[in-house]
């Protein structure tokens, strides 16, 4: 019997195979499965013309037989099988498979899927194998031949004996290692477990004989004296994969319960999904897709060890637990799966090359979730409103990130607290609201909403009647200064220089008396050293005394955020220090500097910016002083 040389590309390529393409061995199982699939393919195809076959739809499966005595693991089916010279062809020369050509040459209608593409699969055996038999005998052959191999050191092709037309390959499983379990492939419950995570939709039954224990049946005398049961074993055929695809089954055909149960089941929530969408495109992208919104947040969402993606099937066979190219990072809350058979693989079939249909896929699946979103704000508000706080942070930053390129699309999804209310309104509420005289979207930034409808800042705004955007998150008004305005209104900070609030008559009145008063502020802006820029009268302040502002792109709020993160650049805003010129402390102040109490007012000074800060939420640079200064003052 002479053993064959594989030829020398194709022993280099076995090699690489092996220790290198794939990721995870366990997947050699669905590679094998899919194969035999193909096969019962090309013959359930070949018997809708041809009544010699003698086989209906439901007489084709794959077959799982797993022996751990011998340490054997048998995949078996009653597809076309082979003859001597495609042995030859197909395992002899890898990356040589018949199945694109078979469809090819066929003209295969959609529901006659081939899924092999590149005969490379096959090859992913000897991960766990340490000697590979194939025994297959073709439809309408008298002769069965056998293929054996132990890997790179080649091949036997011999005559054998088999009764009916289809291929059986029997795997002879390495010694486990330290690092390695292969006996865990022929236990049942590893078995059954990767079939149904990798080729749970194979449209052929995939059958095992599984061993189940039950209790013996007891005597009356038994039971009487309540004997613990004795347990039998008993072998039972099941059936070990779903086969239909729900995403590929008619809308028509399923209730929202068996969108919800799969959610549950596939992706392991404990919590139904908010909100689902069933897409079935046709055109430039051809592709199913169940895509589920979460009703809550994972634990780790917002942790740099969550992963997003969807699952990616191509014909219903697994080649991706988490495609991340498919979502964009502002939609990662996204779960769900893609299945198309328009998508150009690589030979392992684990990786995507990155190809313009995965990018015509990607960008159809954001148009789908964002349609989803705009019809849940508008028809469900309760429930988006839900979504909001759940994943809402991460819409927000996809405004901020990528130099505000997404902006357009998300701006009409957002939400923000309003002081209306204390509810949450979209922009386009908030400006459809806005009244006639008004120029600006107004927003005011804080730790939370109690803290900032205290701050002096708002005074003015509200006593005007205008509607205040509450901003909590970190990242809010790094978000509102990247959309810049909205619908051709600016936004702008109830901290800001011009509030376009004032009267003329107002502006000029304080004007004059900031001139009468130039030298007091700037001897106060003297004594606060390099802690504030300036020292002004303020414009917006009704019954507060003094209220820290900013000046350039800067904010109090934004200093803050950008030093809590671990860095060793120290951000600060150029902070203003704003006095009410109606307070009676101006005229105190005033009063010092008259008499030329330079000591007394430059303590008044540190007391009033100390004031400014605890009420803007920092700390106080030197608590001792501010606590000594105000007995002293008293």
């Amino acid at each position: 019997m002479e053993t064959k040389q594989f030829k020398a590309e194709s022993k280099r390529l076995l090699e690489m195979m092996i220790h290198s393409i794939y990721t995870h061995k366990e997947i050699f199982l669905r590679e094998l499965i899919s194969n035999a699939s193909d096969a019962i393919d090309k013959l359930y195809f070949k018997s809708l013309t041809d009544d010699k076959v003698g086989l209906g739809k439901e007489d084709f499966a794959v077959w799982i037989y797993a022996d751990k005595d011998a340490r054997t693991l048998k995949i078996s089916d009653n597809g076309i099988g082979m003859t001597a010279e495609e042995l030859e062809n197909n395992l002899g020369t890898i990356a040589n498979s018949g199945s694109l050509k078979f469809k090819t040459e066929n003209k295969l209608e959609e529901d006659n899927q081939i899924i092999g593409q590149f005969g490379v699969g096959f090859y992913s055996a000897f991960m766990v194998a340490k000697k590979v038999t194939v025994i297959s005998k073709a439809y309408g052959s008298e002769k069965a031949y056998q293929w054996e191999s132990e890997g790179v050191d080649g091949y036997t092709i011999t005559e054998t004996d088999k009764l009916n037309a289809g291929t059986e390959i029997i795997l002879e499983l390495l010694e486990d290692t330290e690092d390695e379990n292969y006996s865990d492939f022929l236990d049942q419950y590893r078995l059954k477990s990767l079939i149904k995570k990798y080729s749970d939709y194979i449209r052929f039954p995939i059958k095992m004989e599984v061993t189940h224990s039950r209790p013996k049946a007891q005597t009356d005398e038994e039971k009487e004296q309540k004997k613990a049961p004795e347990y039998e074993e008993y072998i039972e055929i099941e059936t070990l994969n779903s086969m239909v695809p729900l995403w590929k089954k008619n809308k028509t055909e399923l209730k929202e319960e068996d969108y919800k149960h799969f959610y549950v089941e596939k992706f392991f929530d404990y919590n139904e999904p908010l909100k689902y969408a069933h897409v079935k495109n046709e055109g430039n992208a051809n592709y199913n897709a169940l895509l589920y919104i979460p009703s809550k947040a994972p634990f780790d969402f917002y942790s740099k060890e969550y992963e997003k993606g969807l699952q990616l099937y191509s014909n219903g066979v697994l080649i991706m637990d988490k495609c991340s190219d498919l979502l964009p990072d502002y939609f990662s809350f996204v779960k769900g799966l893609v299945d198309s058979e328009d998508l150009s693989l690589n030979i392992s079939r684990e990786m995507l090359q990155h190809d313009r249909q995965l990018r015509v896929i990607a960008k159809s699946i954001e148009k789908t979730i964002s349609n989803e979103l705009k019809k849940m704000l508008k028809n469900e508000r309760e429930k988006y409103e839900e979504f909001w706080k759940a994943f809402g942070l991460q819409m927000k930053y996809g405004i901020y990130s990528d130099y505000g390129m997404n902006k357009e699309k998300l701006q009409d999804l957002l939400l923000f607290t309003s002081s209306k209310e204390n509810k949450l309104v979209t922009l386009d509420e908030y400006v459809t609201g806005m009244r006639e005289e008004q120029k600006f979207i107004y927003y005011a930034s804080g730790e939370s909403i109690a803290r900032i409808e205290q701050l002096p800042q708002t005074e003015l705004v509200k006593d005007n009647g205008f509607e205040i955007l509450y901003l909590t998150d970190n990242i809010d008004e790094f978000a509102l200064k990247t959309l810049h305005q909205y619908k051709d209104k600016e936004f702008k900070s109830v901290s800001a220089d011009d509030l376009g609030l004032e009267s003329s008559e107002k502006q000029e009145e304080i004007k004059a008396k900031e001139e009468e008063n130039a030298d007091m502020l700037k001897e106060l802006a003297e004594l606060l050293e390099d802690k504030v820029s300036k020292v002004i009268l303020s414009k917006r302040l009704k019954s507060h005394p003094v209220c820290l502002t900013s000046e350039g792109d800067i904010s109090l709020e934004m200093e803050k955020v950008l030093n809590s993160m671990p860095t060793d650049q120290k951000i600060k805003a150029q902070r203003v220090l704003e006095i009410n010129p109606e307070h009676e402390i101006f005229g105190k102040l005033k009063a010092l500097s008259e008499t030329g109490d330079k000591d007394k007012l430059g303590k008044y000074a540190k007391l009033l910016y100390s004031q400014a800060l605890l009420i803007e939420g920092m700390s106080i640079e030197n608590p001792v002083e501010f606590s000594n200064l105000i007995c002293e003052l008293m």
